[in-house]
């Protein structure tokens, strides 16, 4: 294209780039794939996800951090917040107060102080007083392994129930955040609208031995390399099995 136009000129290769992009997506889905296979694609997660950072709540078990009352707080924490930010929250959170008691000693105020950087920390700082109040008034300051229990307080849903369940009290059970959602659905085990009914549809096509690994591989990787937009394709392990649903380009 000959032009002295330069912004014209300029149009036209990023033009020119984007319809490249989105041809090499079109080709890539349409060669044909192997079936799925869940285990090999876990055993390959495993492998992969080795060198990036772990889901946030693992992290912090990794840490100690990994008792039901502390995976509770923190994920309440990671609610719409970045690992980056609710991470570090956490920690400062559990290391002023570590139990159940010594949360509920403290003030709405001192909790939110102390979360300050994640999103909407000051209902947070209630939600995670009430807890901690409730569960030493009806629980004598162990939150059991329940998950009615966990998903009777206010501001738990099933996402943050089965991770703390799953991580603090080791029961299998999945949890579907936004990453997770995004991916399974791209891959083409699931064709759903929202997690909490992708939760329920993974438990259909995930054996129960993975269902603590569906979080703590397929958010990371989701994070990382299977992400919302312009997904690294390229270098995925999976992409001899994964259909791409919705991927028009990639990396």
């Amino acid at each position: 294209m000959g032009t002295n136009d330069p912004i014209a000129e300029e149009k036209h290769i990023a033009d020119h780039r984007g319809e490249n992009a989105a041809h090499t997506a079109r080709a890539s889905s349409t060669v044909k794939k192997r079936p799925f296979d869940v285990e090999v694609a876990f055993e390959r997660l495993s492998e992969t996800m080795q060198g990036y950072p772990k889901a946030g709540l693992f992290q912090l078990a990794d840490l100690g951090y990994g008792g039901v009352f502390e995976t509770l707080v923190a994920c309440i924490l990671s609610i719409r917040t970045l690992d980056e930010v609710s991470v570090p929250a956490a920690q400062r959170l559990l290391n002023a107060a570590r139990t159940p008691e010594r949360m509920a000693a403290l003030s709405p105020d001192e909790i939110d102080a102390l979360i300050d950087p994640c999103v909407f920390h000051t209902p947070k700082s209630r939600t995670i007083h009430t807890l901690a109040r409730r569960v030493v008034e009806e629980y004598g300051g162990e939150l059991p392994c329940d998950e009615g229990v966990l998903l009777g307080i206010a501001g738990v849903g099933p996402k943050c129930a089965n991770l703390a369940l799953g991580i603090g009290c080791g029961k299998p059970l999945i949890s579907v955040d936004i990453h997770v959602h995004r991916v399974v659905n791209r891959w083409g085990i699931v064709s759903t609208t929202a997690p909490e009914e992708t939760m329920v549809e993974l438990e259909q096509v995930i054996p129960r031995s993975h269902w603590i690994d569906t979080n703590r591989l397929i958010m990371p990787f989701g994070k990382f390399l299977c992400s919302g937009k312009l997904p690294h394709c390229s270098i995925c392990p999976l992409l001899e099995m994964c259909r791409q649903v919705g991927v028009t380009a990639h990396r």
